[in-house]
């Protein structure tokens, strides 16, 4: 799928990770500022508000666009932006799995099954990927044969985040448990309206913190002005 622009960059830290998160403070629900009643409905949720995090950097991140929609990634993962999607991957993982962060613009759109849109399977036990036979756990990641027993949608339906565009997106997590007893976590960031995914594939426990300074840096303005 790689084009002339495609790029496999891997960068080194020129500072340190951002500080953690100063403030965690709840917001009241408000205007998401775009779009159609129908869409400010859907962005919004339906009830629940995630704290809000402040956008990471300048210092130690690098700004990573695709299709108009930017978000923040650390300068030392590795940034892989090819085919309409970005994919952040810790040091020392293997690319685009355990621990990488996804963005993709026009997720449902481009997937033969509209997931995770299609009967709103951002808010469904078993939504937490468009294939749920593999277990993603940091010791079976790599081998793809070992399957999954159970998983459930940890996060309360409507839960929401304020990205730095001031969209709320539906914020999931999912709590997986394998057949041979591991476990591991996913995250889900998603705009049905604008059709924007930012997904964490296997959580690592250590990057907890920073999965949100990301997805707080997500800014969607270029994208839904069509620019």
């Amino acid at each position: 799928m790689a084009g002339a622009t495609d790029q496999v960059r891997r960068r080194v830290r020129r500072g340190g990770r951002a500080a953690a998160v100063a403030t965690m403070a709840l917001l009241t629900l408000g205007a998401c500022g775009s779009g159609s009643p129908e869409e400010v409905e859907l962005e919004r949720g339906e009830s629940g508000m995630m704290p809000a995090i402040d956008p990471p950097g300048p210092e130690g991140y690098e700004a990573v666009e695709v299709a108009g929609v930017s978000i923040e990634a650390p300068e030392d993962w590795e940034i892989q932006n090819e085919g309409g999607r970005a994919c952040l991957t810790p040091p020392g993982q293997s690319a685009c799995a355990y621990g990488s962060v996804e963005l993709v613009p026009r997720q449902a759109a481009g997937h033969p099954d509209g997931w995770p849109k299609k009967d709103d399977a951002f808010h469904d036990d078993n939504g937490w990927a468009d294939d749920t036979d593999g277990c993603r756990s940091l010791n079976t990641a790599a081998s793809g044969n070992i399957g999954v027993e159970s998983a459930d949608l940890a996060s309360e339906t409507g839960n929401v985040f304020e990205h730095a565009d001031g969209l709320k997106s539906h914020h999931s997590i999912w709590d997986v448990t394998c057949a041979n007893g591991d476990s591991f976590e996913v995250r889900m960031w998603f705009l049905p309206e604008s059709d924007v995914l930012l997904y964490v594939w296997s959580v690592d426990a250590q990057y907890d913190a920073l999965y949100d300074e990301i997805a707080a840096s997500m800014d969607t303005t270029e994208y839904r002005s069509g620019s």
